[in-house]
């Protein structure tokens, strides 16, 4: 008399197993959001694998295969085998101050970081569903991100200008779209993403919460690479003036993952400027290396008894768009700098760059222990004995997609 009442319960079981596995089958991951972002192939089973035969999505895979392949030979490799060399033992966090949505650069040079923390004024945004986008509007959506890249494919910064019109245009707009694309491109796979804002005090909230007039919004982006370790990337929109700095509780968050190893480049020397001193203090207070071009941290500000210099590269001062930003000091300091074969900040071609690598003396958690001697002693030298080759310069980008 109960085989009715069990039939029909194993009917609605394989029902909602039958439901559930359509559900699944219509989700879009953001991971196979970020590879089809990227030009790259999601999933099999992936609801986005038909829109990988639009001619649109195949041109934008074609062009982004060839500019990273690029990227990867001219800087991107050069840069992991300068720092597998030059830093010997990195903290599990890196902080990128001023650096808009540029992961890439983060990972190249902090590639064994277990924590990512970049900041910058420009806003998180979102990644709409793209299957729900109006007909013929892939093709949009790819040039605009493709127009997003141009400049840090080139060069290796963003203009800020030009950041600033294209994260708001189209339908994918913010960092977050930028973010899942160097993700992907370096060879993440995007675990999980979720929303989140900063209080004053530096508490990590929802992003659906408001915790009060001061929030910093961000996202936390957890991912993993070919080691299979689990690995998380904050993004924050954060006012790093001195107003902003001490109003929100960005710094206060980053002083619990604090010390750790900043990079700075193309700052466009805001760290000069007095309105920037509390971010400054900052860095020099909770890094135990810093990476920078000359648009960062002025090298006065460097204390040599607790402070090692090491110059890589040439100094050549900074470039039009800055004038008055040239340090005595620092063409000083590279007259004894060791060559590097890969261009990074706004002298971006290769025999023009500068990178300052600034190691703290002995930095434990009670404090900086003082130096010995005031004589750094020199890098390591490379383990290759052969002579460097004559760096090549990096050619203009290609006015048809650039500059189009």
């Amino acid at each position: 008399m109960f085989r009715p009442l069990k039939i029909a319960a194993v009917a609605t079981a394989l029902f909602l197993a039958a439901a559930a596995s359509a559900r699944a089958a219509n989700t879009v991951t953001a991971d196979d959001t970020a590879r089809f972002l990227a030009g790259m192939q999601p999933a099999a089973d992936s609801p986005l694998m038909p829109l990988t035969k639009d001619p649109a999505w195949q041109r934008h895979a074609k062009f982004f295969d060839g500019a990273f392949a690029q990227l990867e030979q001219r800087q991107l490799s050069k840069i992991r085998a300068w720092a597998d060399l030059n830093l010997a033992a990195p903290r599990p966090t890196m902080f990128y101050f001023f650096s808009g949505p540029d992961f890439l650069y983060a990972n190249a040079f902090y590639s064994r970081a277990n924590t990512y923390v970049l900041g910058a004024l420009e806003p998180v945004g979102a990644v709409p569903d793209l299957l729900r986008l109006p007909r013929g509007a892939i093709g949009s959506v790819l040039y605009n991100v493709e127009h997003s890249l141009g400049s840090i494919l080139s060069f290796s910064f963003f203009i800020t200008k030009q950041m600033k019109v294209d994260l708001h245009a189209g339908q994918v707009s913010g960092t977050l779209p930028i973010l899942y694309v160097f993700l992907a491109r370096s060879g993440k796979t995007i675990r999980d993403v979720n929303l989140i804002a900063l209080d004053d005090k530096g508490g990590v909230h929802s992003g659906s919460e408001n915790p009060g007039p001061n929030a910093v919004r961000g996202v936390r982006i957890t991912f993993s690479g070919n080691d299979g370790q689990e690995r998380t990337l904050y993004y924050f929109s954060a006012d790093l003036s001195n107003a902003g700095a001490r109003s929100s509780g960005f710094l206060k968050f980053c002083d619990t993952l604090a010390p750790g190893n900043s990079l700075i480049k193309s700052a466009s020397y805001l760290l000069h400027s007095g309105n920037f001193t509390v971010a400054r203090d900052w860095l020099l207070a909770n890094n135990a290396t810093i990476i920078q071009d000359d648009s960062g941290v002025p090298l006065a500000y460097y204390s040599p008894r607790k402070w090692r210099l090491f110059p890589f590269g040439r100094y050549l001062g900074p470039i039009g768009e800055f004038p008055g930003r040239y340090q005595q000091q620092y063409a000083q300091l590279f007259t004894r700098a060791q060559p590097i074969d890969f261009g990074i900040g706004y002298r971006w071609r290769t025999n023009e760059s500068n990178l300052l690598l600034s190691v703290r003396l002995p930095f434990e958690e009670t404090g900086p222990v003082e130096a010995t001697s005031a004589e750094p002693p020199p890098p390591k030298p490379p383990r290759s004995r052969r002579p460097p080759r004559p760096p090549e310069p990096i050619p203009p980008p290609s006015r048809s997609w650039f500059w189009r």
